[in-house]
């Protein structure tokens, strides 16, 4: 028997700054990309790869993202929302903010990344690991944007997303996988991020690693959502 696909956490509380003026009026996660919001490209793919429940951790214009997915059942899924509130909490606090939503284990998945991998694969990896947390890496070799992971014979050596080395020819991809304790363990209502998380899990010995084969796209900036939207129209639209 298959089992279930886990729940997302979709990290959606950016400001999108380098996508301004376009950010002033709209959060990211609805900037228009082939036609439609990125969005909604985002939740057919999660969809298609088997996923049935979503959770939305907003921030910056939240509002205007819950009256546009609503409970997600236009797009085959279910959503619930955890919002920031007044001050940003970072990507691991907005995480730690949403508990109450998630279960045991889930995704999390950055709000303006488009990942056509296989889910069920990674998902798999994670369990078969024994440990807390697994990140999914990609060979980028700084083409897509600059490489920040050390990774060999499916470890991960080395991650910093803010001092890269030449010896970093992977990428953190954007889709992780977690126990719930690993936020549980951070304190609640306090700003942290993401990357901190995984850092800590790597020092500890505490992080697995799965490699994924197709690159990744993002609407990060004006160029790399141009590129989403050429390769969106190439697969056929939505």
């Amino acid at each position: 028997m298959t089992e279930p696909m886990l729940p997302v956490a979709i990290l959606a509380g950016g400001l999108g700054t380098r996508l301004r003026p376009l950010t002033d009026k709209l959060p990211k996660s609805l900037a228009p990309v082939a036609g439609e919001p990125f969005l909604a490209h985002q939740l057919r793919l999660l969809a298609r790869s088997g996923i049935e429940r979503v959770v939305l951790c907003t921030g910056h214009m939240g509002d205007l993202i819950r009256d546009y997915l609503r409970d997600g059942r236009n797009f085959g899924l279910k959503v619930a929302y955890s919002h920031d509130g007044d001050a940003p909490l970072g990507t691991a606090g907005a995480v730690r903010k949403a508990l109450p939503l998630l279960g045991p284990h889930f995704f999390v998945l950055y709000g303006d990344s488009y990942l056509p991998c296989d889910y069920r694969s990674v998902q798999q990896a994670f369990f078969a690991s024994g440990m807390p947390a697994l990140m999914t890496v990609y060979r980028n070799e700084d083409r897509w944007d600059t490489s920040n992971v050390e990774y060999e014979a499916g470890r991960i050596l080395a991650y910093d997303k803010r001092h890269p080395t030449p010896r970093m020819r992977h990428i953190d991809y954007g889709l992780g996988v977690f126990q719930r304790a690993v936020f549980e363990a951070l304190p609640a209502g306090v700003f942290v991020d993401l990357a901190d998380v995984y850092r800590d899990l790597l020092a500890r010995g505490r992080l697995a690693a799965f490699e994924v084969d197709q690159r990744f796209y993002h609407i990060g900036d004006w160029q790399a959502l141009q590129e989403l939207g050429e390769y969106l129209r190439r697969q056929g639209g939505p």
